[in-house]
């Protein structure tokens, strides 16, 4: 038998596999395998032998124990004889997994009847437009408080389709704050309250005891949570609508989530796309045209994998850890690394800080990657350094990036 008429795409599929998980092995091996079922066992911690540790903002880096299911379950999900990726998404095998994923977030967020969980497509960005177009009319006013980039855009996004009005913005601060109940003044007729839960780029958060509470009349208070979400336990009832892209603590990027009050669907302007009308996705249990299945499947083991953790207590406590030895490190410094946020809202998953040596910047992120450190360059927008630790990066990626920066110090202060 000649190799072409051995070689399948059954074995060119466990050619790779073999290769990836066995690097010394011989191919003349390889051909013998593929004939051979092969068991994978998960690991219980995050492989880093062969992988970095990747510190970007997003899409960022996921559980190595998810990973390694994941390209378990690659080829034959389950014994069904398909990949995931080749699924119906109205047949029985991915309805059980959008339906495990939907039941295994509401037992994480504790998530109330009353609410409606969708995953739809578009990211974070699109539901700066899709809110307003199902919350109001275009003449409804509506406040957002503006604590960084990502409100900012929603708020400018908003005035397409209603009357957005700006009662706090933290720009004249370089977006180091966040307002506290006496800095704004709400409008008693808004349609709604809007914050950014956390903002990735500068690296504020709000803490639990310092959501705003909505005193217009209607009471719905909407966060963009995309970079920390399911990063610590949520009141899902203090909120009208949350709304999250995946791709920063729960998944790859293409999914986005929307947890909605059901009272609040039904109401959308009528120039509304059908794509953004959250009834429509509601009716169809968010399978009104092909979702991007792949990405619900991930998320669906990352939640999985959360609750095996112990739930968002427990992810938590292992996040304020990670954080703190980070911005202990970093104000200790004495000067030489500095973090501009106001310590009392500081992002437990974004942490900004800036060289006190500005031209030593491009050093520090060559030196970083040859450690296997990396996308540790600050966003564009404000330069400097930024650390994104969500729930997926390990606690000794955190330890070997502050050994890291003692190191680059004691070189170069």
């Amino acid at each position: 038998m000649s190799t072409s008429m051995a070689t399948s795409p059954h074995t060119h599929l466990l050619q790779n596999h073999n290769i990836f998980n066995h690097p010394t092995k011989k191919h003349h091996n390889l051909l013998s395998l593929s004939f051979k079922p092969i068991s994978i066992k998960c690991a219980t911690t995050q492989p880093q032998q062969d992988r970095v540790f990747n510190f970007a903002a997003g899409p960022a880096t996921l559980p190595g124990n998810v990973l390694l299911k994941a390209q378990s379950e690659l080829y034959n999900w389950n014994g069904s004889g398909m990949s995931v990726m080749e699924m119906s998404h109205r047949g029985k095998e991915f309805l059980s997994i959008i339906q495990k994923a939907e039941s295994d977030l509401r037992a994480l967020l504790q998530i109330p009847a009353q609410y409606s969980l969708l995953f739809l497509q578009g990211g974070a960005t699109t539901q700066f437009a899709a809110l307003p177009l199902n919350l109001c009319t275009p003449q409804d006013t509506v406040d957002y408080i503006v604590t960084g980039s990502w409100g900012d855009k929603a708020a400018k996004e908003a005035q397409k389709y209603c009357n957005p009005k700006v009662i706090w913005s933290g720009k004249s601060e370089k977006y180091t704050q966040i307002p506290s109940f006496y800095d704004f003044q709400q409008n008693p007729d808004a349609r709604y309250l809007h914050i950014c839960a956390n903002e990735t780029i500068h690296g504020v958060e709000f803490k639990d005891s310092n959501y705003p509470n909505p005193r217009n009349a209607t009471g719905i208070l909407v966060a963009d949570m995309s970079s920390n979400f399911c990063s610590k336990p949520v009141d899902v009832s203090k909120f009208g609508v949350i709304y999250a892209g995946a791709q920063k603590n729960v998944g790859p990027s293409g999914v986005t989530i929307v947890i909605i009050r059901k009272d609040l669907i039904g109401n959308a302007q009528s120039f509304t796309p059908v794509m953004l009308d959250y009834k429509i996705h509601d009716e169809n249990n968010s399978l009104y045209n092909t979702p991007p299945c792949y990405g619900i499947y991930m998320c669906g083991l990352v939640f999985e994998d959360l609750l095996k953790q112990g739930g968002l207590k427990e992810v938590e406590k292992n996040n304020k850890k990670k954080a703190q030895i980070l911005f202990d490190a970093i104000d200790g410094s004495r000067g030489f690394y500095r973090c501009p946020v106001e310590k009392s809202v500081r992002s437990l998953m974004n942490v900004p800080f800036t060289l006190e040596k500005q031209e030593l910047e491009g050093e520090f992120v060559k030196e970083a990657a040859k450690e296997k450190m990396v996308q540790l360059k600050g966003h564009r927008s404000v330069g400097g350094m930024r650390a994104s630790i969500y729930n997926a990066m390990p606690m000794a990626g955190v330890e070997k990036l502050v050994a890291f920066m003692k190191d680059f110090q004691a070189k170069h202060a």
